[in-house]
């Protein structure tokens, strides 16, 4: 007992690592012994007998100065970065290949970063840089040891952009998980084996690949174009797609949740409630509340800026005006062909369409048909391409 206290690193047979002292506490003919393992971290609360504690070794650090400076150089620098965000609030955006625009630094550092439990949607406009603001938002939180696990859930053809992206600009890696991945490391959790994840909205949608999903757990979900996720409501009733059931998955299995879409509201009050509550379950309550807090920019889980508020930093539009005129065209009067034309696609269409529904598996012909309606109101060279095709 005399030989140990707190503050003492010891070694003995009941731990394959060296254990810190916090606490030493004679018990009668028994000692307790409070600390942590110096290299795993894990927490020690154990009763021993002093007999035993004899043997115990005690560790003595002593310096030498004998390293390399240049690797006594890296030990500081990286003791430094773990402390730098108490003194840098923008330290991720000063250490990342980007030059962020006003517009991106607050939503970043103004909404999402200030919020205690990160759940929230970015719905700017198309071209605002939403994954520029995703890997502020990554690196941010994983400097000030608040996220160490992410997954990101994406379309499929915007995976390697993402990837990529996220190297190029962010130096953060990786892993693309599919059919492929899973298949090679069959008989393990790929989401447990891997800390950063970039999958596809609807791989992981599956149900073998969303069962093993659900046995993770996760600090940090992104989804890009999560108003992909919907649910609608008929009566009483409300409709979930499997993308909204993965959504209701993700939101259970991780600590902090953010949400990328440029159309966030498809005009359905109703249906943009249920995708809010994929974020915070039950916050909004009826469509009332959710359209009141619309209308007085009062909601704290959303942000929408158009292109029009996007300005640099001298307060010039990063995009040009957008004018909208509704030019009236009279297709009889101007172009008595192309209507008569038309006129007789569309019957054509019609009555075809509805052969092809009467028919078994035929679903993929009345498709066909309808798209050479859309092509005749591009062009009529569009439709002369398609029915060459």
């Amino acid at each position: 007992m005399e030989q140990i206290r707190a503050g003492d690193i010891i070694q003995g047979p009941y731990w394959p690592e060296p254990v810190e002292l916090n606490l030493v506490e004679a018990m009668g003919p028994y000692v307790r012994i409070v600390g942590r393992t110096t290299i795993s971290r894990r927490h020690v609360d154990q009763v021993i007998s002093r007999t035993e504690v004899q043997n115990f070794q005690v560790s003595t650090v002593a310096a030498d100065f004998k390293a390399s400076p240049h690797k006594v150089f890296l030990a500081l620098e990286a003791l430094r970065y773990r402390y730098a965000s108490l003194y840098d609030p923008l330290l991720a955006m000063n250490i990342s290949k980007v030059d962020p625009l006003p517009h991106q630094i607050e939503a970043v550092y103004g909404y999402v970063l200030n919020l205690p439990r990160v759940r929230f949607l970015i719905a700017d406009d198309p071209g605002a840089g939403k994954t520029i603001m995703a890997g502020l938002i990554i690196k941010e939180m994983k400097l000030r040891r608040l996220a160490h696990r992410i997954l990101i859930v994406v379309p499929g053809h915007l995976k390697d952009q993402w990837r990529r992206e996220l190297k190029e600009r962010f130096e953060e890696h990786f892993v693309v998980v599919d059919r492929s991945i899973m298949g090679a490391l069959f008989g393990e959790n790929i989401w447990s084996r891997e800390n950063q994840i970039i999958t596809s909205m609807d791989f992981v949608k599956q149900k073998d690949v969303l069962a093993s999903l659900r046995a993770s757990h996760f600090d940090l979900v992104i989804i890009d174009e999560a108003h992909k996720m919907s649910a609608y409501h008929y009566g009483n009733k409300v409709e979930r797609t499997a993308r909204y059931r993965l959504g209701e998955a993700l939101s259970r299995l991780t600590t902090h949740m953010l949400f990328l879409t440029a159309t966030p509201h498809k005009g359905d009050p109703e249906n943009f409630r249920l995708f809010l509550d994929l974020l915070c379950p039950g916050f909004i309550a009826t469509d009332d509340l959710l359209k009141e807090s619309i209308l007085s920019q009062d909601n704290p889980l959303f942000i929408r800026r158009m292109k029009e508020d996007l300005k640099d930093f001298e307060g010039k539009p990063l995009f040009l005006p957008r004018h909208v005129h509704t030019i009236s065209f009279d297709l009889g009067r101007e172009s008595p062909q192309e209507k008569d034309f038309y006129n007789k696609l569309s019957s054509y269409v019609q009555t075809q369409y509805n052969k092809a529904l009467a028919a078994d598996k035929r679903r993929n012909v009345a498709f066909a048909l309808v798209i050479l309606q859309r092509r005749f109101a591009s062009s009529t060279y569009a439709l002369y391409r398609s029915l060459q095709r």
